[in-house]
């Protein structure tokens, strides 16, 4: 009884918590994502209160927070429109992991972590967090713009790209043969491949299984085929994030509608506690020492991942607007970065890359949020610009 009334006792003040934060953000303007960085560092361990009760559940929390970030970001878009985009766009994503994953490769060799370590942050540096990316797009209302479709589609190539290198990175860390990472490479390629298919060739029938009468029904349905398919993915070493993103866009008509509708609030809650719970893993104790070394990674990185979303956005036909909201938005990392280091720690790695990991995911993850909300002023002032020269060029004439 002791332990459920402290789980409820410290869930509730968490969660009214970030409820406080949350209405300070949205009075202030800004995203609440910093904000909910910052209270899970505040109650973590090394923080001014380490909660204890909760951390399963948060662990759970933040798993059904990204999974249901990227259904209802999978809802935006149809498998033709995204394959379409794809092809487009396979030259962007090799550019993207040449671009972002040098830099970590770097880092580690300079330091002396070793080549397999190099491998290791190399990922760390390499994938965006699609959780965090998911959540700006909704916020700021992008979801409808040109550029977002070549955003979606580097980040998906991204996961795919994951599903890759995670069974080659487990079977470097653990010494297992060549054939066995093969296996799991295999698994993962067909996995994706019949996901994909499925969803163009029958989501018509998902979507009128789905139907229901009322939403409460309808929310039990969706949460459960979901969690269901994001389970199988992660059971084939494809990232859950994929495998709900593709569910999401099976549906369609009038029941994808009535989904997105329903879910947000839960969407919202569970993905506010997948941030914070990112904060709660991390040590602030930690960081300090490490910071200089994140804080130049992070520079070199910004630059790096704004020019693949620049020149990505570009190559797909949009303009000055539509490139520069591309390379903002894809700055963030989170989820994924962090998993890999901590595959690389668990494996007797050199501990210092998880405190400079865990720094510079903290550091790129806070502003992530932050720097798409630059492009509004920089078009104005652009285009402020562009008028005073028109004026100026029709006064000399």
């Amino acid at each position: 009884m002791h332990g459920t009334v402290e789980l409820l006792l410290e869930l509730g003040l968490l969660v009214g918590a970030l409820g406080l934060l949350g209405a300070f953000a949205g009075r202030a303007g800004i995203s609440a994502i910093p904000l909910y960085l910052i209270a899970g560092l505040a109650f973590g361990h090394g923080g001014i209160y380490e909660m204890h009760a909760i951390t399963g559940f948060l662990d759970v929390g933040a798993e059904v927070g990204v999974v249901l970030l990227l259904f209802t970001l999978g809802l935006e878009y149809t498998p033709r429109e995204l394959l379409g985009t794809m092809k487009t766009s396979w030259l962007g994503a090799v550019v993207d992991l040449v671009l972002n994953a040098a830099p970590g490769v770097a880092c580690a060799l300079i330091l002396g972590w070793g080549p397999i370590a190099a491998v290791v942050f190399g990922g760390v540096t390499y994938v965006s967090s699609s959780g965090i990316i998911a959540k700006v797009l909704s916020d700021l209302g992008w979801l409808g713009n040109r550029e977002t479709p070549t955003v979606l589609a580097l980040l998906v190539a991204e996961d795919m790209i994951m599903a890759l290198y995670l069974p080659i990175l487990t079977t470097l860390l653990a010494g297992l043969a060549f054939t066995q990472a093969a296996w799991g490479l295999g698994i993962a390629l067909l996995a994706v491949a019949g996901a994909f298919v499925i969803a163009s060739r029958c989501g018509h029938l998902l979507s009128r299984f789905l139907e229901s009468p009322n939403d409460e029904i309808l929310l039990l349905k969706v949460m459960g085929i979901v969690l269901v398919i994001a389970g199988l993915a992660e059971q084939v070493h494809v990232s859950a994030a994929v495998g709900a993103f593709i569910v999401g866009m099976a549906l369609s008509g009038e029941v994808s509608r009535q989904a997105e509708e329903t879910l947000e609030p839960l969407k919202n809650l569970f993905a506010a506690i997948f941030f914070v719970n990112f904060g709660l893993e991390t040590d602030p104790t930690a960081l300090p020492p490490v910071l200089p070394i994140a804080i130049a990674l992070a520079v070199v990185t910004i630059g790096t991942k704004f020019a693949t979303g620049w020149w990505a956005a570009g190559r797909s036909g949009s303009a000055f607007t539509g490139k520069l909201r591309a390379g903002l938005v894809l700055l963030p990392r989170g989820e994924f970065s962090i998993v890999i280091a901590g595959l690389g720690v668990a494996a007797g790695l050199d501990p210092q890359l998880g405190s400079v990991a865990a720094a510079y995911v903290l550091i790129m993850a806070a502003i992530g949020p932050l720097t798409p909300r630059l492009a509004g002023p920089i078009v104005a002032k652009r285009r402020k610009k562009a008028r005073a020269r028109r004026l100026a060029d029709a006064g000399a004439a």
